[in-house]
């Protein structure tokens, strides 16, 4: 039925093979992106007399430069860092920065890729764009991260600006880091303009923004259980993480007479079968910078299990995958599919592995894919650029008011197209038809660029 839409993806996925080979993630996202755009492609022959899709999948630029620092010992230190400018069609790139050792070209053009989707999907007028360095913040002192943000700024402040690329915080990157980046950016060139978005409120943050991406996609997976004539309360669920996503997935997920029984963090999960007591979790992560083992200190009556991994044979109701990209495997899935889980939607970025995906779907449980479950804080992040544009500032429940209204039209969105183009349940087709059906009208109007 769709036999030339589907010989038009596989030769961009097989170009893509071959000319980016070393990138498995960006493979990975791609894949999954293209293959699921097939109905769609279908109905628009042009596509391909204009190379749209070759077009769609090279980054308008990638940028690696080198960032020397000077650590507390007196010692010249130096990483890589990166930015990858992947589409501004429909307006300025936007997306995080994340430090952490496992950063490379890879990394970034997947989470590039998909925040080109995510941000076309919240109905605002932002690119996709993403960034980082291989740079690890843990055990640094607030002097040596401070070194090591201003002189990645002192090169990256080259290439962004409120109208041309603003970002923001990911992985590794939070309040403090912010704060840097944008002190070492309006000291190089004098201006005081929106060009980094998860500021502090002191200097031009939004209210709520911390809290947009957990919030978010609770009010995303509780679109997706309404649509089944369910809901939250009562539920027991599994959170892998504890940074922003995770603690701010758990608080509001609390609020609807869920409870959580697990959380995790790179070492290892905790298990409470009387519910995860957030404030210890923020007490250990946000004043105490610890570990999710510490958790045992004030609750030892807890399981501590030393692996991140097995969280997911905790059995639950929901899950919520919030820590990092192909953290749900396909041995994981099967757990979950085993234990009864009814529900699984993404707060990190591509948690999920492709196969443990099909899985998932396959066996009949609702999947609320990445890019759209996980978009308020992108979302919260461009009403953070409208506020510093107009020189005001909204109150929490205003800017929170809007986030719920966001996400409900990307559910809305992403589940009109997967009944218009698969089927009702498939969120992962419906969300990336609906994200790349905009981005590629835009492109077509703009010409052969």
């Amino acid at each position: 039925m769709y036999t030339d839409a589907s010989q038009y993806v596989e030769e961009v996925l097989n170009y893509l093979g071959r000319k980016s080979s070393e990138q498995p993630e960006f493979i990975q996202a791609a894949t999954e992106a293209l293959t699921s755009l097939i109905p769609y492609i279908a109905q628009h022959p042009e596509f391909k007399k204009y190379a749209l899709l070759e077009r769609y999948v090279e980054p308008d630029r990638m940028i690696m430069f080198r960032v020397p620092w000077i650590d507390d010992k007196g010692m010249v230190r130096v990483n890589r860092g990166y930015r990858v400018q992947f589409n501004n069609s429909i307006g300025p790139y936007k997306g995080g920065l994340r430090f952490h050792p496992s950063v490379n070209f890879s990394i970034i053009k997947f989470l590039g890729f998909e925040q080109v989707l995510k941000n076309s999907l919240t109905g605002l007028p932002i690119g996709g764009g993403k960034g980082g360095s291989n740079f690890d913040p843990k055990g640094k002192s607030d002097t040596e991260i401070m070194s090591f943000c201003q002189s990645f700024m002192t090169e990256l402040y080259k290439y962004v600006g409120d109208d041309v690329d603003v970002p923001a915080g990911d992985i590794g990157v939070g309040g403090r880091e912010i704060g840097y980046l944008y002190g070492q950016y309006k000291r190089i060139t004098g201006s005081y303009t929106g060009v980094l978005t998860g500021k502090g409120i002191a200097y031009g943050g939004s209210l709520a923004r911390r809290e947009a991406t957990g919030y978010g996609l609770i009010y995303f997976a509780n679109e997706m259980l309404a649509s089944k004539k369910n809901g939250f309360e009562g539920k027991k669920v599994v959170i892998s993480g504890s940074g922003n996503v995770a603690i701010y997935a758990h608080e509001k997920v609390a609020s609807m007479g869920a409870t959580v029984i697990a959380m995790s963090d790179s070492s290892g999960y905790i298990y409470d079968k009387n519910g995860i007591k957030l404030d210890i979790v923020k007490q250990i992560k946000e004043v105490e910078r610890g570990r999710i083992s510490d958790y045992l200190k004030y609750v030892p009556d807890a399981t501590y299990v030393d692996s991140c991994v097995r969280i997911w044979e905790v059995p639950c109701d929901i899950a919520l995958p919030c820590a990092t990209q192909n953290e749900l495997p396909l041995a994981s899935a099967k757990e979950l599919i085993k234990n009864g889980c009814m529900l699984v939607a993404e707060g990190a970025n591509m948690p999920t592995t492709l196969d443990a995906t099909h899985a998932l779907m396959d066996a009949g449980i609702l999947f609320g894919p990445a890019k759209a479950a996980n978009a308020g804080g992108v979302a919260t992040s461009a009403l953070e650029m409208s506020q510093n544009s107009q020189r005001i500032s909204w109150t929490f429940d205003e800017v929170d008011h809007k986030l719920h209204e966001i996400m409900k039209n990307i559910y809305l969105h992403a589940s009109e197209y997967a009944c218009k183009y698969s089927h009702e349940d498939d969120l992962v087709s419906g969300a990336n038809i609906a994200g790349f059906s905009k981005v590629a009208e835009a492109m077509m109007q703009l010409g052969v660029v």
